[in-house]
């Protein structure tokens, strides 16, 4: 570890004293597993989860297959999991994790992104890009805070399951980040992938639209047109113009197609009489 990495890590260290007090906890309560097949590559995430404050015991495993030999004695909060493994690989060892009866949260952390949609599938709480840095470690951690309860630490009681409100892989800068399904607001199809409209920026995501309209029905989403999903509570305005309807959000006009506005305007109707 060089001294510029060093000094960044002591200065996330720093941080994250105050995030954990800010949340009330105490610090080394997390029980984290990191897992992977190269050793300079464990060595150097186990060395940055071990620098977090809210990492109270750290174990380490070279593969899948150690990974489940350590979580046959031990419970942990947290598994830090490559993808590319041989044998088991960390997709398939991220299934076996969400059958256990309290499953951990999961973070792949990797040097591909083209597995992001099958991360997105499993609902992980982050995926990290290689090489590993401080601050997106320390993010991780505080996403895992976020997205599941750790009962014996009230800091994080009451806080959402990670199930009511998914998150999707995205890339931005250069770096994978979560997005909240909550936070997008309209989905534009372009081929096989999908643009996820926010209030402030989209992101391309290598999912269909049509998959997404199928997963997000129950969250509120409905499909209005065969390139365009949108929130059904954040509709302001459903109006006949020129070319057919359209709906508003965000001051966005969005086309409905033919074959879905008496859907719409019935859902809408609906919609109207449940939040009065």
């Amino acid at each position: 570890m060089n001294s510029s990495a060093g000094k960044s890590v002591t200065g996330q260290i720093v941080q994250n004293v105050q995030i954990v007090q800010e949340h009330g906890a105490q610090t080394g309560f997390l029980r984290v597993l990191a897992v992977d097949d190269e050793v300079p590559a464990l060595d150097e995430l186990a060395y940055l989860l071990r620098a977090d404050p809210r990492v109270g015991r750290l174990h380490t495993a070279g593969d899948a297959t150690e990974a489940l030999r350590v979580l046959r004695d031990i419970d942990v909060d947290a598994v830090f999991l490559d993808i590319r493994m041989p044998g088991l690989d960390g997709m398939e060892l991220a299934r076996v994790l969400g059958r256990f009866a309290k499953p951990p949260a999961v973070v792949f952390v990797t040097a591909y992104d083209d597995r992001a949609a099958e991360a997105f599938d499993l609902g992980v709480a982050d995926y990290v890009r290689k090489p590993v840095r401080a601050d997106r470690i320390a993010e991780s951690l505080r996403r895992v805070l976020a997205t599941r309860l750790v009962p014996t630490h009230p800091a994080v009681a009451g806080r959402r399951d990670r199930q009511d409100d998914p998150t999707i892989p995205v890339e931005l800068a250069g770096t994978t980040r979560m997005l909240p399904r909550s936070s997008v607001r309209w989905v534009e199809a372009q081929g096989d992938y999908a643009r996820l409209h926010t209030a402030d920026a989209s992101h391309l995501v290598r999912v269909s639209l049509a998959t997404l309209a199928e997963r997000w029905a129950d969250a509120g989403f409905v499909r209005v047109h065969r390139s365009f999903l949108v929130q059904l509570k954040l509709i302001t305005e459903l109006r006949m113009t020129n070319t057919g309807y359209v709906v508003v959000i965000d001051d966005h006009e969005l086309p409905v197609s033919r074959r879905h506005t008496r859907e719409l305007k019935d859902r809408l109707v609906r919609a109207a009489k449940s939040w009065s």
